[in-house]
This record gives C-alpha cells, sequence and structure tokens, in this order.
C-alpha cells in the first residue's frame, strides 16, 4: 500500500468524510487528554501554599502514581480496538460486553496496585530519593491517592468503550467535571477543612471515583439497551489480559526511553537537565496533539476493520498519515515562531536558555516525523497490531539506549541527546511505515 499517492479526483468526498470523522473524535479527544495532567497541576498550586516540603513530597508521590497509571494505558488502547470491530461489524451487545470484560480487569488490576502501595509506600518514596522532611508528606499522599487507582484505571477502561463507539465527546465532559470537582475539593479540604496534603489526596480520590461512576452509568445504560451482560467474564477477561501484554510491553519500552533520556540530561549536569525538562514539558504537550489524532485513528480503523471494509481502512489511513504529518509541520512552526514567547516563561537563567535554543530546533523539525509515528501507532493499535507494536518498540528501544547513553562519554551536550530521540523516533517511523504498506495489518472482521 502507497501512503502517500496522491488520491484522484473521485475520492474528494471520501477524504472529506474522513476528514470530518477525525475531526469529531480528535477535537474532543485531545481536550481529555490535555484535562488529564491539568489535576497535577491544580494539585501542585493548592500544596505549594503550604510549604516547599509538602509540595517536594506531592511532587514524588505524583511521580509514582502518574507512572502508575500510565504503565496500564493498555486498558484504553486494547478496549478501544476491540470495541471498534464489534460496533463496526454491527454487534453493540458484543461491543459492550467485551468493554466490560476491560472494566473488570481494571478493577482487579486496581485492587492489586492498592493492595502492593499501601505497605510499600513508605519504601517506594524512599527510593525516589525524598528527603527527611518530604518523606511524612509524600507517604501521606501516595496512601490515600493509590485508593483511587481503581477508579482511573476504570476510567482509562470506560474511555476506551467509548473511543471505540466512536464517542469521545462523553470522555471530554467528564474530564471538565472531574477538574473542576477536583479543584473545588482541593480548596475546601485542604485549607476550609484544614486536612493539609492529606485533604488535597483525598479531594483528587473523590473527584477519580466520581468521574469513574460517570462512566459506569455510561456504559451501563448502554448495557441494558442493547442486552449486554454486565457480569464478570473469566474467559473474557483473561482474553482482555492477553490482548493487553503486548501493549504493556510496548508502553514499558517507551517509558525506558524517557528514563534513560532524563538519566543522561541528569549527567550532562543542571544547566542542561533543567533545560531537559523544559523541552521534555513541551514535547509532551505537542504529543497530546498527535495523541488525539491517533486516537481517532484507533476508533476510525477498528470500526473499518470490523465491518469488513478494507479499503476504507486504507483510505483512513492514507488521510490520517496526512493529517499527521500536516499537524507536525505546524507544530514545528510553532515551536520556532514562539521559541522567544515561552522561553522566558520558563526560566531566566541565560545559561539554561542559551541550551534550550539549539536543542528545541531538532525538537521542531522532528515534528512531523512524531506526527507520522503518533497516527500509524493509533492505526495499528486500531487494528489490533499489538503484538507487532510491542516488538517494534523493544527494537526501537534497543537501538536508542547505546546511543543515547554513549552521548556524555563522547562529550555531546542536550542538542545530542535530543538527536538521539530523534532518531527513535526515526527508528519507530521505519519500523510502523513497513508494517503499514505491507498490508498485514489490515485484517478484518468482528474479532482479530
Amino acid at each position: 500500500m502507497t501512503l502517500m499517492t496522491q488520491a484522484p479526483t473521485d475520492q474528494r468526498p471520501s477524504r472529506r468524510r474522513h476528514d470530518r470523522e477525525i475531526i469529531a473524535l480528535a477535537v474532543p479527544a485531545f481536550g481529555a487528554l490535555v484535562a488529564e495532567p491539568l489535576f497535577v497541576m491544580v494539585d501542585s498550586a493548592i500544596v505549594g501554599h503550604l510549604g516547599t516540603p509538602q509540595l517536594a513530597g506531592l511532587a514524588i508521590a505524583a511521580a509514582l502514581l502518574t507512572t502508575a497509571v500510565s504503565v496500564f494505558v493498555f486498558l484504553a488502547y486494547a478496549t478501544t480496538a476491540a470495541v471498534a470491530r464489534q460496533a463496526g461489524a454491527g454487534d453493540l451487545a458484543s461491543a459492550i460486553r467485551q468493554g466490560m470484560d476491560g472494566i473488570w480487569l481494571a478493577l482487579l488490576i486496581g485492587a492489586t496496585v492498592v493492595a502492593v502501595a499501601l505497605p510499600l509506600a513508605p519504601w517506594l518514596v524512599d527510593v525516589f530519593g525524598a528527603s527527611d522532611t518530604a518523606t511524612p508528606y509524600a507517604t501521606t499522599y501516595l496512601r490515600i491517592s493509590s485508593l483511587g487507582i481503581p477508579a482511573m484505571l476504570v476510567v482509562l477502561a470506560a474511555t476506551g468503550v467509548l473511543r471505540g463507539l466512536q464517542n469521545t465527546r462523553t470522555p471530554l465532559y467528564v474530564a471538565i467535571g472531574g477538574f473542576a470537582a477536583n479543584g473545588a475539593l482541593n480548596v475546601g479540604l485542604v485549607y476550609g477543612v484544614g486536612l493539609g496534603i492529606a485533604g488535597s489526596a483525598w479531594g483528587t480520590v473523590i473527584a477519580q471515583v466520581g468521574m469513574a461512576l460517570a462512566y459506569l452509568v455510561v456504559v451501563v445504560r448502554g448495557a441494558r439497551r442493547h442486552g449486554a451482560s454486565l457480569r464478570p467474564d473469566a474467559a473474557g477477561i483473561w482474553a482482555c489480559a492477553q490482548a493487553g501484554v503486548p501493549l504493556l510491553i510496548r508502553t514499558l519500552s517507551l517509558r525506558a526511553v524517557l528514563m534513560i533520556a532524563t538519566v543522561v540530561a541528569a549527567r550532562l549536569g543542571d544547566t542542561d537537565i533543567a533545560a531537559h525538562q523544559i523541552i521534555l514539558s513541551l514535547w509532551s504537550l505537542t504529543a497530546f496533539a498527535l495523541d488525539a489524532i491517533a486516537i481517532a485513528g484507533q476508533a476510525i480503523i477498528g470500526r473499518y476493520l470490523g465491518a469488513n471494509d478494507a479499503k476504507g481502512a486504507r483510505e483512513a489511513c492514507r488521510r490520517m498519515v496526512q493529517w499527521g504529518i500536516a499537524s507536525g509541520v505546524v507544530l514545528g512552526a510553532a515551536i520556532m515562531l514562539a521559541r522567544p514567547l515561552f522561553v522566558p516563561l520558563f526560566t531566566s537563567d541565560s545559561s539554561v536558555q542559551d541550551t534550550l535554543l539549539p536543542t528545541l530546533l531538532v525538537v521542531a523539525l522532528s515534528q512531523p516525523i512524531s506526527g507520522v509515528v503518533f497516527v500509524l501507532d493509533g492505526v495499528l493499535m486500531g487494528a489490533g497490531d499489538g503484538r507487532y507494536l510491542a516488538w517494534a518498540m523493544v527494537l526501537t528501544l534497543a537501538v536508542f539506549a547505546p546511543v543515547a547513553l554513549l552521548v556524555p562519554s563522547l562529550g555531546g551536550g542536550l542538542t545530542a541527546l535530543w538527536g538521539a530521540m530523534t532518531l527513535m523516533m526515526t527508528v519507530r517511523l521505519l519500523t510502523l511505515w513497513t508494517r503499514t504498506r505491507s498490508g498485514r495489518w489490515v485484517v478484518t472482521g468482528a474479532t482479530r
């Protein structure tokens, strides 16, 4: 399959249809994605006024919690693909039934994580190198907030159900409501009731549980409407877990890449690690925009394949790649044009600014590559091609790790490190592009 061939004139209505589908799914998905990190920002702003030790404790606990939840993001990805296939085949009862399997799996994983996190909280905080003054606050926040992990994993799985049903607006509304509730509860419990950092943790847990309940109401209504069973099914839960293992491997490999990059940046010195943190924050923000298109890809591709429409899936893939390239070009240009404006917002240190400027150029130029990578990643997830994605990401990690670790010994700086990050994205591009062109991902039917 040639992804970038010029579509003939008679395909323009088809392209417009794909554009409408992508926009309808991607825009709300972007809003929901951006709302998630705002939880931590609100908590940080509120807790920051309690004192530096409290804020340091929150930073450590939040890093642990974010890692724990992000590792299980496959609950959303695998569920989206499976539900979209069944929906495309016209079997909404089976689609919701598969979604319920994902939700039950989320509850089981969440309960296990809580059982581990509660007794090990002091040890986990110590591993992250918390100071003596920050340790009690970090432990308190981690223990309380870990109670919300089952709810957050349910949110991931239920989000996958709705995305698979081509509904990204409800997740946006729930995310906005959760964000507002989290802010209000944090202010009330931290300052109004006087619970301090514990109040912030309880406020977040309550907001998370509320979000999970809102999703469950929507899913349960859909199940009753279409006659889908809500009871746990051991075989279905096990199948959902098996489908998620390759995506778990992929996610862990990607997390390893980011961890290695941070470790290497720390070895380069305080100036480089400070600049790296700023760039990583910016890179993550652009990733939200590109990931929104990938989420649309998961839902759209799964639906076409479930409907036995291989041609429609290929056309949608081609159009989304074009969207990925265009979005990458726009984001890259925005980074370069806005560079004089946002760099001073992050730091006034001239040495950090000098380190940032050439590295930002590398990041900006790599955005079109990232755009295609995110899109193809979403396409293959929607096709249920998890095993290939796992293998491709492990290979990418194997290429990236030695190159990145050699940067300090070869006298390279932060720009060289982000050159290695660009190499990582290029390897991902090659592996994903090769798979997409082969057509082996085009497996039609209600199940893969």
